[in-house]
């Protein structure tokens, strides 16, 4: 994905202020050989933009000063109630640097899987994204799991899914994290409505006894 930026020749609380107040975002971009540079984004076009999921997870050509740079996006900082991105970090790339990143995970296949389709049972995704390390040149913008092949019973481990050529998973000490997990759906119990209760004969009504009437 491409956007653009603009140098940023002012900084500190009240120039962030004003730039927010004239549809602007501060920003900043660090990393490589340069020193961090301080940019400013339309504010608009960056709100769109972060509803993608590529523009977390992939890597991104900044437009800045008619020069095109490789970023990453890092940290995004809104408001706690306004629709309204204060302050965005980029990090630079490069080619021999090896990246930490996490990537989504796309699932498909689940609803023609025999766990599916012959024992309705309920698929769960219990991990919607991994960590991955890798060069830049091979980051995938998602990894692709099909779930086509579930059975009851069957959980679904990252060693049954193979990653792209030159990506390794990183999974903190455990051996192969569960990503997708298969239950029995359990039929629910419906109890029969009571019958209502006919007044007993006798003068009793609601089972009370009637007050005798005073002569």
């Amino acid at each position: 994905m491409k956007f653009v930026a603009f140098e940023r020749k002012t900084q500190g609380t009240g120039a962030s202020r004003r730039l927010r107040g004239s549809g602007k975002t501060p920003g900043i971009v660090y990393g490589g050989a340069s020193a961090p540079q301080l940019i400013e984004l339309d504010h608009n076009a960056l709100w769109f933009a972060l509803k993608k999921e590529a523009f977390h997870a992939s890597i991104l050509e900044m437009e800045l000063n008619g020069a095109t740079n490789k970023v990453l996006l890092r940290d995004v900082i809104y408001h706690p109630f306004r629709p309204e991105v204060q302050h965005v970090d980029f990090q630079r790339v490069e080619a021999d640097t090896v990246l930490n990143m996490k990537v989504p995970l796309h699932y498909s296949g689940e609803e023609g899987s025999p766990a599916v389709k012959a024992d309705a049972c309920l698929v769960t995704h219990v991990l919607n994204e991994i960590q991955v390390a890798c060069l830049p040149a091979d980051l995938p913008e998602f990894i692709a799991v099909d779930l086509s092949g579930l059975k009851k019973g069957a959980s679904l481990h990252l060693s049954d899914v193979t990653l792209p050529k030159g990506v390794k998973a990183i999974t903190h000490g455990k051996k192969s994290p569960v990503l997708v997990t298969v239950t029995e759906a359990k039929e629910e119990e419906v109890a029969a409505p009571a019958a209502a209760a006919a007044p007993a004969a006798g003068g009793k009504k609601d089972g009370k006894k009637e007050a005798p009437k005073k002569k």
